[in-house]
């Protein structure tokens, strides 16, 4: 990721679930917010509720591959966390994609 920080602090976490704007798809939930640097701070999250450690990294290992795969068409110095739900595991990735670009724009994370 070569515009990007990886968002790990808990309370950068917290901030942005409290503060962020958010959008959702049945495949991945978005929340976003200004961070006022140069570059973006990308953090990925799966609910422990959703299965075990492999299925959870597998889920994280594709969002993140589908941001980094497109990072160059984001705006810079935002925050954002991409949420895997239950049908992230089973989705094609093109679908990853897709959902991904449109919560994206329809929140005004991209570039025109």
């Amino acid at each position: 990721m070569k515009y990007t920080v990886r968002l790990k602090n808990s309370n950068d976490f917290r901030k942005l679930y409290r503060r962020g704007k958010t959008a959702a798809h049945p495949v991945i939930a978005v929340y976003c917010r200004g961070n006022g640097r140069r570059e973006n701070r990308v953090g990925v999250a799966v609910s422990v509720k959703l299965g075990n450690a492999v299925w959870r990294n597998r889920v994280k290992r594709r969002l993140r591959e589908v941001y980094r795969l497109h990072e160059d068409r984001f705006l810079p110095g935002q925050d954002v966390i991409f949420v895997g739900r239950k049908r992230t595991y089973d989705a094609k990735f093109s679908e990853l994609e897709s959902s991904m670009l449109k919560i994206c724009g329809k929140l005004g994370m991209l570039r025109k």
